[in-house]
């Protein structure tokens, strides 16, 4: 069976083309037009992943997402008009997976789509990166264990979202290892398509609001100009 793809968008042509595209991927759309709609078509169909524009009438993509987040662990990528980094922060902080600023390439949104569909049938079988048999690791005073999805700081117990812990363990991996962001990407998110986003950024602060004593200072997860990431310990 066809995987189901929710997409919600007030601009009917755009929402038309990426239906056209889903389909010729073998996907089966399903169009909503603004936030309420949105919402009862996902209670009632259970899609496999949601494609959301922010600017949306009756409730906004924000809203949207902050009401399913609730009820289901769907992939979610949205789409913004705006390029500030504001849309992209709250929106994966309320839980969405991804984001995509408009205009953007069709090959791009299914690159990402499928990516995420991918890790989500992983997760499902709990066979992702971060969680299985692999042994506790210890990097200086960093502590994971992958089987229990845990992670502590000087025996202190880390609140990481899946993301944050999943890249924190990839780095904590290849201590020294300056990983580019294409690379993170690819091992965290399961990009197999180069894509231009801040999501690796985002993710980056948010862990080094966690483990620095001064984040604005880190010595532990550290900027290599013009390359990507780096733990040390």
């Amino acid at each position: 069976m066809s995987k189901k793809i929710l997409v919600v968008d007030d601009e009917r042509v755009l929402t038309e083309t990426i239906g056209y595209n889903l389909r010729r991927e073998g996907y089966s759309p399903i169009a909503a037009h603004d936030g309420p709609t949105a919402l009862a078509a996902a209670k009632r169909e259970r899609p496999d992943a949601v494609l959301l524009d922010v600017m949306l009438p009756g409730l906004d993509g924000f809203e949207v997402c902050r009401a399913l987040r609730r009820e289901s662990a769907v992939p979610i990528i949205m789409l913004t008009a705006r390029e500030g980094e504001t849309d992209t922060v709250l929106g994966l902080e309320l839980g969405a997976d991804d984001y995509l600023t408009k205009p953007f390439s069709m090959r791009e949104l299914l690159a990402r789509l499928k990516a995420l569909l991918r890790r989500s049938e992983l997760a499902e079988a709990g066979t992702t990166a971060a969680v299985g048999t692999s042994p506790t690791l210890e990097a200086g005073p960093l502590l994971i264990d992958p089987a229990r999805h845990q992670a502590t700081w000087s025996g202190k117990p880390l609140a990481l979202k899946p993301k944050e812990f999943d890249l924190l363990l990839c780095l904590a991996r290849h201590p020294g290892v300056v990983l580019s962001r294409e690379a993170l990407l690819a091992r965290v998110w399961g990009y197999d398509y180069p894509v231009d986003t801040r999501t690796v950024d985002v993710h980056i602060r948010w862990l080094r609001e966690k483990i620095e004593t001064r984040p604005s200072a880190p010595v532990h997860l550290l900027t290599v100009r013009g390359l990507g990431y780096r733990f040390t310990i």
